[in-house]
């Protein structure tokens, strides 16, 4: 997907900063050099598994692409405020614009967890692509269902309904049913 070329800017802005060349980052990240090319300057948005292995290839958390401006002390996202982050795309560059994130705490400096809100319409077809990342993630059902291909099984979460997973195993969420989905998702990774 493309749109506003500030997380190319930004993974561009640290990679020249820390000296690397993109096939540099490219080989530390996992990711094909064209890839990279795209991200910094075309404005492809990376998929969420893609930004974080590039987060950690530069050392630095996955909200420094993500964020504006900081703040140190507490950071408050009335209802209805919720800033959009992003539709993720995949690899393929077929865009994901049926999921789309809502950050909960965009400003929040120096935080080693991202909230975020997340909207995941339904599908005729999916690509249903597994992606890996280290870190954790915790999802939570507000509205509909949602089916998780997590290694070699699959989860159906109804509303009210949560998992804890470990990122580093292969997964894909995605709509179960007609409906679109609304969840919390939290995402925590290391640097």
């Amino acid at each position: 997907m493309k749109q506003n070329n500030s997380i190319g800017i930004k993974i561009k802005k640290f990679r020249e900063f820390r000296q690397i060349s993109i096939d540099e980052l490219a080989l530390s990240a996992n990711l094909e050099v064209s890839q990279l090319e795209r991200i910094e300057k075309e404005g492809t948005v990376p998929s969420l598994g893609h930004l974080i292995k590039i987060s950690r290839a530069l050392g630095v958390r996955l909200g420094t692409f993500l964020d504006g401006q900081e703040q140190p002390g507490p950071v408050i996202v009335r209802s209805g405020n919720e800033k959009t982050a992003l539709s993720f795309s995949t690899k393929n560059e077929k865009n994901r614009e049926h999921l789309n994130f809502f950050s909960l705490a965009p400003d929040k400096a120096g935080r080693h967890m991202d909230p975020f809100i997340v909207e995941i319409e339904p599908q005729k077809e999916s690509d249903y692509k597994l992606s890996t990342h280290e870190g954790e993630e915790f999802i939570f059902v507000f509205k509909g269902k949602i089916e998780i291909n997590y290694g070699k099984d699959v989860y159906t979460l109804s509303e009210g309904d949560s998992i804890y997973l470990d990122s580093v195993v292969a997964h894909n969420v995605h709509a179960a049913g007609t409906e679109t989905a609304k969840l919390l998702a939290v995402v925590y990774t290391p640097i």
